[in-house]
Protein backbone atom coordinates (compact mmCIF):
# COMPACT_ATOMS: atom_id res chain seq x y z
CA UNK A 1 0.00 0.00 0.00
CA UNK A 2 1.44 2.88 -1.13
CA UNK A 3 -0.17 5.38 1.57
CA UNK A 4 1.57 3.06 4.38
CA UNK A 5 5.18 3.00 2.65
CA UNK A 6 5.08 6.48 1.96
CA UNK A 7 4.37 7.53 5.40
CA UNK A 8 7.67 7.34 6.52
CA UNK A 9 8.92 10.07 4.39
CA UNK A 10 9.96 13.31 6.11
CA UNK A 11 11.02 16.70 5.26
CA UNK A 12 14.83 16.82 3.48
CA UNK A 13 14.84 12.82 2.09
CA UNK A 14 15.53 12.37 -1.41
CA UNK A 15 13.12 10.52 -3.65
CA UNK A 16 12.45 10.29 -6.94
CA UNK A 17 9.04 10.18 -8.52
CA UNK A 18 8.98 6.19 -10.38
CA UNK A 19 6.56 7.64 -13.45
CA UNK A 20 8.75 10.53 -13.86
CA UNK A 21 12.42 9.99 -14.34
CA UNK A 22 13.06 13.47 -15.70
CA UNK A 23 11.74 15.45 -13.03
CA UNK A 24 14.81 14.18 -11.40
CA UNK A 25 15.98 14.20 -7.84
CA UNK A 26 13.69 15.45 -5.27
CA UNK A 27 13.74 16.61 -1.47
CA UNK A 28 10.58 16.05 0.69
CA UNK A 29 9.44 19.37 1.99
CA UNK A 30 6.41 18.00 3.91
CA UNK A 31 4.60 15.17 4.39
CA UNK A 32 0.61 15.92 5.77
CA UNK A 33 -2.18 13.51 5.91
CA UNK A 34 -0.98 11.58 2.82
CA UNK A 35 -0.33 14.70 0.71
CA UNK A 36 3.50 15.00 0.26
CA UNK A 37 5.10 18.18 -1.09
CA UNK A 38 8.55 17.56 -2.80
CA UNK A 39 10.56 20.31 -4.66
CA UNK A 40 11.91 18.41 -7.49
CA UNK A 41 15.46 19.50 -9.34
CA UNK A 42 13.43 19.85 -12.34
CA UNK A 43 9.88 19.99 -11.87
CA UNK A 44 9.99 22.14 -8.90
CA UNK A 45 7.43 21.98 -5.92
CA UNK A 46 5.18 19.66 -6.48
CA UNK A 47 2.22 18.33 -4.50
CA UNK A 48 2.24 14.08 -4.82
CA UNK A 49 -1.26 12.50 -3.69
CA UNK A 50 0.92 9.85 -1.29
CA UNK A 51 -2.31 7.29 -1.51
CA UNK A 52 -1.90 6.45 -4.94
CA UNK A 53 1.77 7.11 -6.11
CA UNK A 54 4.52 5.22 -3.91
CA UNK A 55 7.85 7.61 -4.07
CA UNK A 56 11.81 5.74 -4.49
CA UNK A 57 13.77 7.02 -1.76
CA UNK A 58 17.44 7.74 -2.61
CA UNK A 59 19.68 6.96 -0.02
CA UNK A 60 22.76 7.74 -1.74
CA UNK A 61 23.48 10.31 -4.74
Amino acid sequence: MPNELNSILEPGMLVRHPAEPDWGLGQVQSNIGGRITVNFEEAGKVVIDGKRILLDIVYET
